[in-house]
């Protein structure tokens, strides 16, 4: 009775074409979520004005998806005037876009009663979250780097502190 072994390298030839398939997909992922060109759109404030996203090139921008029914959102709101605070001095704008859904009303409360120091926008037509890639989940937040490429995509409350993180060295420049 004999036993046959395959030889080792038969086995070698697939582990390795399969090891560089998984190195490029990877590689291609990486490529596709740290540099993506967000979405050229115009955001209308509270108040009516408009801000368009050419108008931000050359600043770090976090656009926050949110709405007032997130409880979620609600929660991680106190922080994301902290990281505002931290580092508008440093260039950084922040955007809060509330969803189609939240009644504008809502909204202004919200807005005034909490003070929220950033610029607060309401998407009442679904736009926006349709050219950020169809968001539907809050908080969806994304963190912009000075060339205008989407260089991180939250879905959920961030870790703070390595959005502090990245945010330190995207506004350096080291992102």
């Amino acid at each position: 009775m004999s036993t046959h072994t395959p030889p080792r390298s038969s086995w070698l030839k697939p582990a390795l074409i399969g090891a560089a398939v998984l190195a490029i997909a990877g590689a291609g992922y990486v490529a596709l979520t740290r540099g993506t060109p967000a979405p050229d759109v115009t955001f209308i404030d509270i108040k009516g004005q408009k801000i368009s996203s050419q108008s931000l090139r050359g600043k770090v921008v976090m656009v926050n998806f949110w709405a007032t029914s997130c409880a979620t959102c609600v929660k991680e709101m106190p922080q994301m005037v902290a990281t505002y605070n931290k580092f508008k001095g440093a260039g950084m704008e922040f955007i809060a876009v509330a969803m189609k859904y939240d009644p504008p009303n809502y909204v202004l409360s919200y807005t005034e009663t909490r003070q929220l120091p950033f610029t607060v926008a309401l998407d009442s037509a679904g736009d926006l979250a349709k050219a950020f890639g169809d968001v539907a989940l809050t908080p969806t937040t994304f963190v912009i780097d000075k060339d205008g490429k989407i260089i991180k995509r939250y879905v959920g409350e961030p870790d703070f502190p390595a959005l502090h993180k990245l945010l330190q060295e995207t506004i350096a420049g080291k992102a």
